[in-house]
């Protein structure tokens, strides 16, 4: 997903710190307006009932084949993007609530060996998604979020080129033979967004 090249981690840099802290509490304000409301009493608290989201990925279990649409040069108003074309395989780790997702995509000139670790966290109802590529051999800090009614976001904080912003991954389709993914990029705090990287999944059938 994020592209390794121009990635700079924030740990060790205090007002990186900062402002990583601000950004990313008010991308948890517009993330999920309606459960920060929800919670507001004791009362609201105990009406709500949090589903159990520890299957909601088990839709990618198996083979699939990838296309992928990426954007060379985000927040550079580069409008140039590379379509790649691959196959990939999700297996599951525990009973329910963990998996990996491993893919292997060409084209362009460019060639990317990835996966993605998803795992479950039952006490917040929350997916944590993380992702590594084989040109840099270490795992990115995590996506938080879930889905709902079908449709999952998640977000996190990266650092490109010495600017904080906010990372969202986006699902959709999970329940169908053809899920679909992007990747955006919102460098104001979440008040526009870049999309990135774009991926549609065909399952390969036995």
């Amino acid at each position: 997903m994020r592209t390794s090249t121009v990635i700079v981690r924030t740990k060790g840099q205090n007002g990186c710190r900062a402002l990583a802290f601000a950004v990313i509490f008010g991308a948890a304000l517009i993330s999920y307006p309606a459960r920060g409301a929800a919670q507001s009493t004791p009362e609201a608290k105990a009406k709500v009932e949090e589903r159990d989201g520890s299957h909601d990925f088990d839709p990618l279990f198996g083979k699939w084949k990838f296309h992928l649409r990426r954007r060379l040069n985000p927040l550079t108003g580069s409008n140039k993007w590379i379509d790649l074309e691959g196959t990939g395989e999700c297996h599951k780790i525990f009973e329910s609530g963990a998996n990996i997702d491993q893919v292997n995509l060409d084209g362009g000139g460019t060639h990317i060996e990835g996966l993605t670790l998803r795992t479950y966290n039952p006490q917040t109802h929350e997916w944590n998604l993380y992702w590594a590529n084989r040109k840099i051999g270490h795992i990115d800090v995590p996506q938080i979020g879930k889905f709902k009614d079908g449709h999952g976001e998640f977000y996190g904080l990266d650092t490109i080129n010495n600017q904080t912003l906010i990372v969202k991954f986006d699902w959709s389709r999970l329940n169908t033979d053809s899920p679909h993914f992007e990747q955006s990029f919102s460098p104001d705090g979440g008040k526009t967004w870049e999309v990135n990287w774009i991926t549609d999944q065909v399952r390969v059938k036995d």
